[in-house]
């Protein structure tokens, strides 16, 4: 993963969009991610899972992944080829699922995005900027922890390249957690 990602807005001016509108629980009981992201978002727009692209970018409103702990709603946005998800804010357990599978999200209170504007998102210095309007816009930074997982693939990847968490800003990279103990 890079740290400047750039793709196409697919923005929605949506509130409390639920995991449950992300990915219906009808669809939850595969581990097929073709089959999750052939369904993604299909209640709020049923032409998503068709015009989205590999490296687009989803833009929603507050509160993006309210309603169930379901780690299938990140997953469907990531497996539909989503890079980025963008919010005014984010349900924290989305939020966090998103960052364990190695979805980046930046939540970004304000904002003129509108479908179709082409962005850019530097995930380390918390900006989005928006190509096709000339605007940039200030995000919420991300820990550099946040990053590093990003970076690994996910939570799963970064414990198993490091063998727990370690502080990747510092000069001596090789001490682990586990080594730490």
């Amino acid at each position: 993963m890079k740290n400047l990602i750039q793709g196409m807005a697919h923005a929605y001016a949506v509130d409390n969009l639920d995991t449950d509108r992300i990915i219906p629980g009808k669809y939850t009981k595969t581990l097929d991610m073709s089959a999750l992201a052939a369904h993604v978002l299909e209640d709020l727009d049923p032409t998503f899972a068709r015009t989205v692209k590999a490296g687009d970018l989803l833009v929603a409103g507050n509160n993006f992944g309210c309603g169930s702990s379901r780690e299938q709603a990140p997953i469907a946005i990531k497996a539909a080829g989503v890079a980025v998800v963008i919010a005014r804010s984010f349900a924290r357990i989305f939020y966090r699922n998103a960052i364990n599978i190695g979805l980046p999200v930046v939540e970004v209170e304000q904002h003129h995005i509108q479908p179709g504007d082409q962005l850019a998102v530097d995930l380390e210095r918390g900006v989005v900027s928006n190509l096709t309007r000339n605007e940039r816009y200030q995000a919420t930074r991300m820990p550099q922890q946040m990053i590093d997982i990003l970076q690994a693939g996910g939570l799963v990847e970064y414990l198993l390249k490091y063998g727990g968490y370690v502080d990747l800003g510092a000069s001596d990279t090789s001490n682990t957690s586990k080594e730490a103990a």
